[in-house]
């Protein structure tokens, strides 16, 4: 099984890669340290499974979760993450992720997600079922509310990356985009929001898990 390695800090990846590789029929052909990186490799390396941090620098683990996806849909993805709450868990599994494990876990955990996920099977760590739970009826009981605001994934990628400091023309650099058209997305993501401060909309992304302080 090919499995690709994405963690944007490197004693997590080494880790994971010494233990992966130590087991019979697995092998980690590569490793990201942000979520660009992972779809770059992901479209590279074509592997059979990720592993996938959700707090990753430039392009979170849902985002490239959901990049890749759109892209290969045949590639399964694990999500390995120190987040528990709802909202995190959610998120990836509205992705597409096929497991969440906890970073808390022990390695025979994370062998036992990769082995079923691999065998295309679900696996959600323990605390994880419960979080599914509540969240769902929760969504049961909230069912006949208007629906939420949707963002585009373009303007979550933008979203991201302001809220993470980085100016209009760094934007559309990073993202390929001319400055016109990252303007552009960033007067949309206010209006959709009523949002209209680059504080207010830092706040709102890392209430929403777009971003993390740790970026800082």
């Amino acid at each position: 099984m090919k499995i690709l390695v994405a963690d944007d800090h490197g004693v997590m990846r080494e880790g994971l890669k010494a233990m992966i590789d130590n087991q019979p029929g697995m092998e980690v052909i590569g490793e990201a340290e942000d979520g660009q990186k992972v779809v770059q490799l992901a479209k590279q390396l074509s592997p059979d499974l990720i592993i996938m941090d959700i707090s990753m620098p430039n392009l979170n683990g849902v985002e490239a979760t959901r990049i890749i996806l759109n892209e290969n849909p045949d590639i399964r993805i694990i999500a390995l993450s120190v987040h528990s709450n709802k909202h995190f868990v959610t998120e990836m599994l509205k992705a597409g992720v096929s497991g969440y494990v906890l970073k808390s876990s022990l390695f025979d955990e994370v062998l036992r997600a990769i082995q079923m996920v691999g065998d295309g099977d679900y696996y959600l760590s323990p605390k994880i079922t419960d979080v599914v739970m509540d969240d769902y009826k929760y969504y049961m009981a909230t069912l006949n509310k208007s629906s939420e605001i949707r963002l585009t994934t373009r303007e979550r990628q933008v979203l991201q990356l302001l809220a993470e400091g980085q100016s209009t023309k760094q934007i559309a650099l990073r993202l390929h985009l001319s400055p016109k058209t990252a303007d552009s997305n960033r007067r949309q993501i206010m209006n959709k929001l009523g949002i209209f401060s680059v504080a207010e909309l830092t706040k709102y992304a890392i209430r929403e898990g777009l971003t993390s302080t740790e970026f800082w």
